[in-house]
Parts: structure tokens; C-alpha cells; sequence
């Protein structure tokens, strides 16, 4: 069983998600395009690809499929029936198969390590911190530095320490959060 705010968590730690509401329902979107929403009596619903609103209702029979004027859209389960890890991986799909192509690679790249060549992002931030930043096209330390604390802490996975670190090596450089 999971909660809206195991939901929202999922939903806001990936690239450019706005929380909203769409019809009394709490919705999440990336770049104005809707991808999760959840209804007043507790379902999930999530835009997905064919294949992976398949592989959904295999996984999850009490869930259905969301289809809007006859066509199959994507998934609607209950937030009861579904547990974390599933709910955070259909979250995921959901964002990817909505996001724009360029925004999705790129945090594609970034996952895999494989962001911008040259980069210059100390290691001793961590890795989440560094998929973040690299998420969020920021790739060295001249760009951190373009950030506040407030803007860098927004990003899930960019904790404290990493905002320590990245501090002392802009310091290093000269060079300061704004």
C-alpha cells in the first residue's frame, strides 16, 4: 500500500515536474504536459505507453486500463493495491513517456554516467548528487555556481553535504553560490 505522498515524492524528484491540480485531483506534470494524477477516492492514474500499461495490468490485475475516447492512454490502479517500488517505477515510465525527447535523454544520459564529457563536478558529492545535477544539465562548477543553496537542496538527491562540497571547491576556484 502506498500514499499520495509516496506519489508526490516519486513524481517531484524527476527533471521539471510542477504539482498542480487538474478537475480536483492532485496532478503531476513536466513542462505542462500531465503524466500522474490521482483521484478522490485514491487511484492512480498514469499515462503509459502500450507495452508498459501492459506489462502494468499483468503485474497489478486489480488495476485497469485509462482510456480516453476509445483509446488506451495508459493505467489506473488503486494507491492500496500497489506498493513503493512498483508505484515509483510506473511514476518514472509515466514521466518519461510524456517528457519531451531532449529532456528525457537527458536524464536518460545522466543516469547512465554518461552526461557531459568535461564535466568537472566533484565525486565526494555523491552519486545521487551528481544524476541530479547532470539531470538538470549542470555539468561543472561554473554552472553550480549559477545556483543558490535553495535552488542546488531542490534538486532530489542534492543534500547538505553535496551543497558543502560543491561550496568548498567554487571557494577553491573563487568563485561562490549565488
Amino acid at each position: 500500500m502506498t500514499t499520495v505522498t509516496r506519489l508526490r515524492k516519486a513524481a517531484l524528484a524527476l527533471p521539471e515536474v510542477e504539482e498542480g491540480t487538474r478537475f480536483g485531483m492532485v496532478a503531476f506534470s513536466v513542462r505542462g504536459t500531465g503524466f500522474a494524477s490521482v483521484t478522490k477516492d485514491g487511484r492512480v492514474q498514469l499515462h503509459l505507453a502500450q507495452e508498459e500499461s501492459d506489462a502494468a495490468l499483468a503485474a497489478h490485475p486489480a488495476g485497469e486500463r485509462l482510456v480516453r475516447r476509445g483509446t488506451p492512454i495508459g493505467f489506473r490502479v488503486s494507491l492500496a493495491d500497489i506498493d513503493g517500488k512498483d508505484l515509483n517505477a510506473l511514476v518514472r515510465g509515466a514521466w518519461f513517456s510524456r517528457a519531451p525527447k531532449r529532456l528525457a535523454a537527458s536524464l536518460a544520459a545522466a543516469e547512465a554516467g554518461t552526461g557531459s564529457p568535461g564535466g568537472d563536478l566533484p565525486t565526494g558529492i555523491g552519486r545521487p548528487a551528481t544524476q541530479a545535477l547532470r539531470g538538470a544539465g549542470v555539468t561543472t562548477l561554473e554552472q553550480v555556481a549559477q545556483h543558490s543553496r535553495a535552488e542546488l537542496l531542490a534538486l532530489h538527491g542534492v543534500g547538505p553535504k553535496a551543497v558543502r562540497v560543491l561550496s568548498e571547491a567554487l571557494e577553491q576556484r573563487g568563485l561562490a553560490l549565488r
